[in-house]
């Protein structure tokens, strides 16, 4: 359903502030992705190799801060999904009751807190923060939206927020 770009539907209007898509990780973080990770870009840092580095350090192994996503990263089949996983569910959502069919992400930060160790299971959720009033830029007219993705362990300690800033529009003539 296409909306005009003066409104903004009272459903989606009600998404803003309330968690949406609670997730629990579909496994626990492990070592074996963080060796992996850190292999690829030569990430030699201590505390992911060297357990006596990682214990007077961190108290222990933990997993690269910039690793927080990917333990939410759903794998592209799995034997009990009756329909693909799409991580950033509410960017999409967005795109597609505001009747915006492309986007692009603007800005990206990421807050850390409680470190993520091997064993631990995450849950997250979105958190869908504001949404603009059209706008016009390069790319086409549309709207500005942020969203927040919370993170937090097994004992309900908070381990980050992304925040994320995402631009749905369309291009040219398809913005009338």
């Amino acid at each position: 359903m296409t909306t005009p770009m003066s409104e903004i539907p009272d459903d989606v209007r009600g998404w803003i502030g309330e968690p949406r898509y609670e997730t629990l990780g579909e496994f626990d973080v492990e070592r074996g992705y963080v060796f992996t990770t850190c292999a690829s870009v030569e990430n030699g840092n201590p505390l992911f190799w060297d357990e006596k580095a990682a214990q007077e350090i961190t108290g222990g192994f933990i997993a690269p801060p910039s690793m927080i996503s990917v333990w939410f990263r759903p794998h592209y089949w799995a034997p009990d999904r009756t329909e693909q996983a799409q991580p950033l569910q509410v960017h999409f959502d967005l795109k597609e009751r505001l009747g915006l069919p492309e986007a692009v992400m603007t800005d990206n930060t990421i807050v850390f807190r409680e470190p993520v160790r091997p064993g631990d299971r995450l849950k997250t959720w979105q958190v869908l923060r504001s949404i603009s009033e059209p706008k016009t830029t390069k790319l086409g007219t549309g709207r500005f939206w942020e969203i927040d993705v919370e993170y937090v362990n097994q004992k309900g300690e908070s381990v980050g927020t992304e925040s994320y800033t995402g631009f749905g529009y369309r291009r040219g003539e398809d913005a009338k």
